[in-house]
């Protein structure tokens, strides 16, 4: 008789695990689904918690269908949802699950309907219970650990059985049926459990993995290609881009368009693509025009390249790159091959990498457009300046003139030196050297204006001179002390001027002996918010301009800038 009965236990054992198989059949389908992407975490969000009930109450319900009907109970596999459900989803969704997934079997009838809904009820707390207890020592991965699942829901199948014992009658009735149904159904749920997790797991480092990679080759593209646009949207530096892009996405072309014509194409094709070439593709005259992206797959959107019948490349992908306002400058064009297909992550590359190459260009527009604006600011200071010096430096030479010829004549080469250096290109950069001459090109007409009334003193170490920095730095500053401090003084006025090295800066210092300096509404003055911003904004915020002031008796104006012993850069000022 033993034989028999162990027999009849293990075909029941089969039966169940091909019931199962087909339970997790479903659950590895489901899997792929964006549904299951909520359960390879913790479900802590409300949604989630309603997405998690929704799914394993679905598998509770799914578990009592695919079960064996044995004298007036069911065999079945309901408790791998139950449990789950607890175990993902917290101790209300365990017990919710579990209430469904009971209810749904009390409906059914039969010897151990209440007692099959109390202990689906009892299952789900369980899961909840070791959800709550290993969530509160930190160990959030043992939810996801295969064992760990079998363990609760081998014991969660223990306790059914008992509370079968307990609840159903007849009790000897209960009792034959637990022990055909009591090894089956631990052996089943348990594995099944452990399974669906593994699932589960499968899918997460599949999906991290994806994770993984698409954000490795999208930091990539991003790091190769900094600031490369921002020199400017030509032919160079786009063809630059797009070799980059090309060898990251391993992609049949890529090409980076204006408006009207080809600025770079690298791949495939590339024969007769040729940079320079107008635009003929619909394709991009429409991405242009609509501001919009256009796939061509070449089946349900046909592609045919225009520039050649004999042209391999057979599908593409046309995302418009945007400047200012959103206004379409130009387009980056992705190929691929008549033989191959687009794959999703090449997409949505493509999409980020055209947001990534607009906002570099933008970037870009945004410092031409703020060096316009300085310089004009620049030349706004010039038609300032000039006429007022101009006017006040003719006065002097005409009372000059009267008494020492001499004397005006080097006046007149001074006036010569300080406007030749003057009107130079206000972009330009230029030896520290350099800029003490045009200082004292003006100090020598000053001088003569004031005569015994005006001091100057210079300390400029030899070291210092033969640094650079942007032109006009120091006149402006020197005018300020003269026209707005010495000159104000009933006695003599005196101005010092120095450098020094600090570290990696160079500190430019004016003095006056006036201490009159009393900032405008508007800030600084004119003269003094030029030079400090085209500081700033050359070499960063660190840098610029500081005013201490000691009332009656000193000003002090403080340039701080970078050392620069070389012109190794190009940028205007």
């Amino acid at each position: 008789m033993i034989l028999p009965a162990t027999m009849y236990e293990f075909n029941l054992v089969l039966l169940l695990l091909q019931q199962m198989c087909v339970y997790l059949v479903i659950a590895y389908l489901l899997s792929k689904t964006p549904l299951f992407i909520p359960l390879m975490h913790v479900t802590v969000r409300l949604p989630h918690k309603l997405l998690c009930y929704f799914m394993f109450s679905m598998f509770c319900i799914m578990g009592t269908y695919f079960g064996l009907h044995i004298q007036d109970s069911i065999a079945n596999t309901r408790a791998i949802g139950a449990v789950l459900g607890g175990l993902l989803g917290g101790p209300v969704v365990g017990v919710l699950v579990g209430l469904t997934g009971g209810l749904h079997r009390y409906s059914l009838g039969g010897m151990t309907a209440l007692s099959c809904m109390i202990s689906t009820v009892m299952e789900g707390l369980l899961g909840g219970i070791v959800h709550r207890v290993l969530m509160r020592r930190g160990r959030i991965d043992r939810l996801f650990n295969p064992l760990t699942v079998a363990g609760v829901t081998l014991f969660a199948e223990v306790l059914q059985m008992a509370i079968i014992l307990m609840v159903a009658r007849p009790f000897d009735e209960a009792l034959r049926l637990v022990k055909s149904i009591a090894t089956p159904m631990m052996v089943t749920n348990t594995i099944g459990a452990a399974m669906f997790m593994r699932i589960l797991l499968d899918r997460r480092a599949m999906f991290e993995r994806y994770t993984t990679a698409f954000s490795a080759r999208a930091l990539n593209i991003a790091a190769c290609t900094e600031g490369v646009l921002r020199q400017g949207f030509n032919q160079e530096n786009t063809a630059r881009v797009a070799q980059i892009i090309y060898q990251e996405l391993d992609i049949g072309a890529v090409a980076i368009t204006d408006r009207e014509k080809l600025l770079a194409f690298v791949g495939i094709g590339d024969d007769h693509h040729l940079p320079g070439s107008p635009i003929l593709s619909e394709h991009s005259h429409r991405a242009i025009e609509h501001n919009e992206v256009v796939y061509a797959d070449g089946n349900e959107v046909p592609y045919r390249c225009t520039q050649s019948p004999s042209c391999k490349l057979g599908s593409t992908l046309v995302i418009p790159l945007r400047g200012e306002n959103q206004e379409v400058i130009g387009t980056i064009k992705l190929y691929e091959a008549r033989n191959r297909l687009f794959s999703s992550i090449n997409r949505t590359l493509g999409e980020g990498i055209a947001s990534l190459l607009s906002a570099q260009i933008l970037a870009g527009q945004y410092e031409r457009h703020k060096q316009l604006l300085i310089q004009s600011e620049i030349k706004l200071l010039h038609a300032q300046v000039n006429p007022h010096f101009l006017f006040n430096a003719l006065n002097t030479l005409v009372a000059v003139i009267r008494r020492d010829s001499q004397q005006a004549g080097e006046l007149v080469q001074h006036l010569s030196t300080f406007f030749r250096k003057n009107l130079k290109r206000p972009q330009e950069v230029v030896t520290l050297a350099d800029e003490i001459e045009h200082v004292e090109a003006y100090l020598h007409i000053e001088r003569a204006r004031f005569s015994d009334r005006l001091s100057v003193t210079f300390d400029f170490p030899d070291a210092l001179q033969q640094l650079f920095l942007p032109a006009f730095m120091l006149q402006p500053l020197v005018e300020n002390a003269i026209k707005h401090g010495t000159s104000q003084l009933l006695g003599a006025g005196h101005i010092h001027l120095s450098a020094i090295g600090q570290g990696d800066c160079l500190v430019l210092t004016v003095e006056d002996n006036a201490g009159l300096y009393a900032p405008s509404a508007g800030g600084k003055g004119l003269g003094m918010s030029l030079v400090d911003r085209r500081l700033r904004g050359r070499y960063g915020e660190e840098f610029g301009l500081h005013v201490e002031c000691e009332p009656e008796q000193f000003t002090r104006v403080i340039l701080r800038l970078p050392l620069r012993s070389q012109h190794a850069e190009n940028i205007d000022c």
